[in-house]
């Protein structure tokens, strides 16, 4: 009788151990997928970018290292690897970005320009879909996290080196409270 108690109680705990390791999976799972969401995205406006690029310098000749910059920071972004990376690369790339925005407010022809206004729809459009894969990403990261961290998962997740993920956030200036003057 005593062995098949302990039997029993032996097969629940494999059972659990199973469940636990198979929960921790889906949910790495569906962080790895959530980031190649971001990543989808990201790439899709590294490729807008150039003709964006080309788009303004037909127009704004003399802005030679604005381009540069904006060179350089899509480089380093299509670079970065982790999300502590992607994220500090994506910022520094974002406010490139709104420097060539605001050197084409100085050229009207540009502004009126369809192919233009069509690039700059799609990248607005981007931007929305890769806020959209983040806010995505983090959710899962923090589901993730959770499991990881939890008793007696937690035991279970540092046996089998489950670690914790980084989220993807917004930089300091990003959080700062925009003025507004009139």
């Amino acid at each position: 009788m005593l062995g098949i108690i302990i039997l029993a109680v032996l097969a629940v705990i494999v059972i659990w151990i199973i469940a636990v390791y198979n929960g921790l999976i889906k949910l790495k799972n569906r962080v790895d997928e959530a980031w190649s969401d971001i990543d989808v995205q990201l790439k899709r406006r590294y490729n807008l970018i150039p003709n964006l690029v080309s788009a303004v310098k037909g127009y704004a000749t003399h802005e030679r290292e604005l381009f540069e910059k904006v060179t350089q920071a899509r480089t380093a972004a299509m670079g970065a690897q982790t999300p502590g990376e992607k994220e500090k690369a994506e910022n520094m790339l974002t406010g490139t970005l709104k420097s060539l925005f605001a050197v084409a407010e100085n050229y009207p022809d540009l502004k009126a320009n369809q192919n233009f206004l069509e690039l700059q729809r799609e990248l607005s459009d981007t931007e929305n879909k890769i806020q959209a894969s983040r806010r995505f990403y983090n959710g899962n990261v923090r589901d993730f996290n959770t499991k990881i961290q939890i008793f007696p998962n937690n035991i279970i997740a540092g046996m089998l080196k489950f670690t914790q993920r980084e989220f993807f956030e917004a930089e300091g200036e990003e959080k700062e409270n925009v003025k507004v003057e009139f």
